[in-house]
């Protein structure tokens, strides 16, 4: 195996970067620095993610071992009687820049989350540093507090009805009646002291002890459905990542039941079916491509998915000539990670005493198809997070994953082509401007040539954002050995150890 010879970090914010330097330079692995990065985000980003949400890992050891770590979230209700479940459960409405979108929260908005027990699982699995090292970053940030930066400020006032539902949300982010923005400073003492007690605690006292009945009870006086036997019986399941191969390369991602790595690998394998030697990046022809191709997986989502559609599909391309944050991480040994991970936009409680917001999952439409509230306790909700890895041959060639709800699929796909197919240096490629087809119209961002945005006008409805924004997904990937690329559109930040 080949080694990296430097070790190259992207994540959503400079205080996560550092949080994972800080730990690989104490001797730390990907692995190690994965995780406390995690538990930095859950106090930088905190309207991205959360101790309180759920997620996926994807995990390359120098060995070469491939393991995909589910945490996502489960269906909550264990041990309710049919006849209790009638969540509290409602709408708000979040004005982003070009496109409102409605999100529902509360207490029935709650999944039994799985990001406390998914880090400290990773860590035992393949981290090598004690718990208390890689808890340090995330404790020192939330007890000495941090200065909002200008996309979490933007964030959590973008978030206000939600963050701000609670007293416990109010006391953490107002200051004098009014929410946060950029440049305050904000402490979490709460979440500070409940990380100190994790070491000796494990998580037992979240997932199986007193905390555990306090929001069982909660739950239940306020109409939720998460009890306390969901907690008990969740689980991180280690899965064989779904293998795809893309030209010369073989892309790794989060397998079924998930939904996002499927159709990245559906949009992949229509790709690979065009000829890309005279497509110029960005041209007409090129923006007509990436919009068709959307197009066609979102039909075949809609559809069913099988050989023939493929091949009809590549065929039909040819005629055309929401919160979530990521981390990857190439280590200076040979190993890499590749997290994403969610809290929704939140459901606007707390679980009391810990500063710890629970997510709103039961309450993302484009994560229950069949309805809200349709499946039984247990199950592990379907996601379009898609933590992934591009493998030449035996050698990683690329690290990456993006936020962004729907837009995840399509922001990946954009990006790794642009690298892969057309030799964009990384930077540029994850800054360049992106389109996302809604199903009704194409959402675009600024900064596509005229021709293009002309051709893309004469086959649908477009829609024109006045700025570049979070909707469009947050890449961070990495080129190991060689650069990484950090998404301005949700804070990205590159480090570099040489």
């Amino acid at each position: 195996m080949i080694q990296s010879g430097k070790a190259i970090v992207a994540t959503g914010h400079p205080l996560v970067s550092g949080a994972a330097v800080e730990i690989l330079q104490k001797g730390g692995n990907a692995f190690d620095a994965a995780v406390g990065a995690g538990f930095a985000g859950a106090v930088a980003e905190q309207t991205l993610t959360s101790l309180g949400g759920g997620g996926f890992l994807l995990a390359r050891t120098k060995q070469g071992e491939e393991i995909l770590f589910d945490f996502f979230t489960d269906t909550p209700g264990r041990g309710l009687e049919n006849s209790d479940l009638e969540p509290h459960f409602f709408p708000v409405t979040i004005h982003f820049p070009g496109s409102d979108q409605d999100f529902n929260i509360g207490l029935g908005s709650v999944a039994v989350p799985g990001n406390l027990k998914g880090f400290l699982h990773v860590h035992k699995r393949l981290g090598r540093l004690e718990l208390e090292e890689i808890l340090q970053p995330a404790i020192h940030l939330a007890r000495d507090g941090l200065e909002l930066n200008d996309w979490q400020g933007y964030f959590l006032n973008l978030l206000e009805p939600i963050v701000t539902h609670s007293p416990a949300g109010r006391k953490l982010y107002t200051i004098n009646g009014i929410c946060a923005k950029q440049g305050d400073h904000i402490t979490n003492p709460e979440i500070a002291d409940f990380l100190s007690q994790l070491p000796s605690d494990g998580g037992e006292s979240f997932y199986k002890g007193e905390l555990a009945e306090i929001i069982d009870s909660d739950m239940r006086r306020g109409k939720g459905l998460l009890t306390a036997q969901d907690l008990a019986a969740y689980k991180v399941i280690e899965r064989t990542p779904l293998a795809i191969g893309y030209r010369d390369y073989t892309f790794l991602t989060n397998p079924p039941p998930s939904m996002g790595g499927s159709l990245i690998g559906l949009a992949l394998s229509l790709l690979e079916t065009q000829d890309m030697s005279n497509i110029r990046y960005h041209s007409a022809a090129h923006a007509l491509q990436t919009a068709k191709l959307m197009i066609e997986v979102e039909e075949l989502r809609k559809q069913g998915i099988n050989a023939a559609s493929l091949q009809k599909s590549g065929d039909r391309i040819r005629q055309f000539s929401r919160g979530t944050t990521h981390i990857s991480i190439a280590d200076a040994e040979g190993n890499v990670a590749s997290m994403t991970c969610s809290n929704g936009e939140g459901s606007g409680y707390f679980a009391p005493g810990t500063g710890i917001m629970l997510n709103n999952m039961m309450g993302e439409d484009d994560l229950h198809p069949e309805g809200f509230h349709a499946s039984p306790p247990g199950q592990r909700v379907s996601s379009m997070m898609s933590p992934s890895l591009l493998l030449n041959k035996d050698a990683v060639a690329m690290v990456i994953g993006s936020g962004g709800s729907k837009r995840i699929r399509t922001a990946i796909t954009q990006v790794l082509s642009a690298i892969v197919d057309l030799g964009i240096p990384v930077q540029q490629a994850v800054e360049a401007p992106r389109i996302h087809w809604d199903g009704s119209m194409m959402q675009v961002e600024p900064g596509l040539d005229r021709e293009a945005l002309g051709a893309l006008k004469k086959h649908w409805p477009v829609n024109i954002w006045s700025a570049v924004d979070v909707y469009f997904g947050g890449v961070h990937t990495v080129i190991p050995n060689i650069a990484g690329g950090g998404d301005p559109r949700r804070g990205g930040s590159v480090r570099v150890i040489e």
